[in-house]
Formats: C-alpha cells, structure tokens, sequence
C-alpha cells in the first residue's frame, strides 16, 4: 500500500477512482494521516474489521451468511482447519514425524498457489503459510510431534496476557478497536455503560485464550498428541464463533445503528 506522486498536470481520481470531466470540480482528497495517533487510528480499526466486528458497526443482521464471512468465508475456514487435521490424521494413522509435518506445509504451499491462480490477497494463506512452517521446523528440530503445537501456546499466552492487562489498567484493547471502528476515538471511556461492556468483552476474549492454555497445556506436556490436536481443532472455531456472535450482540447493545433522515420514526 504505497503512493505513488502523481504526473504533472494530470487530472486528479476521485474516491472511487475515476477521473472527473473536464469542467467539473475535482473531488476533495481524504487527508492522508500525518501524525502518529492517526496511524495507530486506522490500525486499530484495521485490527476490529479482521476480528469481525466491521459487521456489527455497520448494522448488518447476524446470519450464517455474516458470521461465515467475519471468518474468512469457506475458503478462511479450510485454510484454518486443514492444515492442523491433516497432521494430527496422518500421524495418528502413521506414527511418521516427517511425513506428518510435510504434508500441512504442502498443504499450506497449495492454499497460496491457489491464492495465486485467483489473483487474490495472499496474506491470509502466506501468514498461514509461515506459522505452519514455525511449527514444523520446532517439531523436526526437537523430533516431538508435540512441538508443532508449541506456536500457538505462544500465540495465545501472548493475546490472553495483553488483554488481560489492558482491562485491568482501564484501556481495554477491544474498547480501543471498537472505539476507533466506530469513528468515536476513545470517547467511550466517558460512557459507564460503554466502558463496562467493552471491559467484559476484552475479558471473554482474554479468557478465551486463556482456557486453551489450562486444557492443552497438560496435554502438550503429557505427550498426548492425539488429544492435544483434537482439543486444538474443538476449542479454535468452534469457541471463537460463539464468542464472536455474542460480542456483535454486545456492541450492537451500546452502538445502536442510527437511523437515516429519511426513515420514519
């Protein structure tokens, strides 16, 4: 996402990208940021549209249809789910360390290529890509099957304890991202109603990632791989889901969608 400066004399793009006719007034460029408070703005607001929360600002209804999509629709799904079945299938089946971690890495290669082919945005399948990667070369390295799980106790001690703290000290991150989402800033610490809610849901969340750690973390040390990958699939989707559906509902509850001059009251 770079500018590029425009040719001398050349007629400016409007928002949607076309070139206005001769004779008709250009339309006003967005100002781009130009401090690092607006940088962190749109970051934080970025961060609350991938997380699913751009449906519940705009008002849609919650539908399979909306949750799917929060999610990466079907393809999100598969590129999630695959990688880390196929290797707990493969090596329950084979007992094979090696085999067990190529195959999520093809696996992950052939989601890119696909990617590729459609000519859309690669950074889903090529994140994807490299987390799949970390966790191989952890578990060739160590020679446990275990270690291809280490990655996401990372991951998740990481994003629970981050939360946590931000709740605790009165600047709670999914306050922040809804807030910013909203185009309200951080005005919400001034409402009672709004800050508790956001508290809550930056807790839920905070305990989300925390509950995989309490129950994978025996597993993974115990050396049950067998266990250990299936709890990872039951508490990844299947949790975030629900958890997400009630935090639309909770921040629709305190951003209700505004109505149009137009409608009737």
């Amino acid at each position: 996402m770079t500018d590029s400066p425009a040719a001398p004399d050349a007629p400016e793009e409007n928002e949607n990208g076309a070139r206005p006719r001769s004779g008709q007034p250009n339309t006003p460029p967005a100002p781009a940021p130009s401090a690092p408070g607006a940088a962190f703005a749109d970051g934080m607001a970025a961060a609350a549209r991938r997380a699913g929360f751009a449906s519940a600002a705009e008002g849609e209804p919650i539908s399979g249809h909306t949750l799917l999509a929060s999610m990466g629709g079907i393809r999100g799904l598969v590129e999630a789910v695959l990688p880390g079945l196929v290797f707990l299938v493969i090596y329950t089946l084979t007992r094979d360390l090696v085999l067990s971690l190529i195959a999520p890495v093809a696996v992950g290669l052939v989601f890119v290529a696909f990617r590729l082919a459609a000519k859309q945005t690669l950074a889903q399948a090529i994140g994807g890509l490299v987390g799949i990667g970390i966790s191989a070369v952890l578990a060739l390295f160590t020679g446990k099957a275990e270690d291809f799980y280490l990655p996401g106790f990372w991951t998740n001690g990481v994003y629970g304890f981050v939360l946590l703290v931000s709740a605790l000290i009165g600047w709670p991150l999914i306050g922040l991202a809804v807030g910013f989402l909203m185009g309200e800033g951080i005005a919400w610490r001034t409402n009672p109603s709004k800050r508790r809610v956001l508290t809550i849901l930056t807790l839920c969340w905070a305990g989300l990632f925390a509950a995989r750690l309490i129950v994978q973390l025996p597993l993974y040390y115990s050396g049950n791989v067998e266990a250990l990958g299936a709890m990872k699939l039951l508490m990844g989707l299947p949790l975030y889901a629900p958890l997400l559906v009630v935090s639309w509902l909770m921040v629709r509850s305190i951003y209700p969608k505004q109505r149009e001059p137009s409608e009737p009251e």
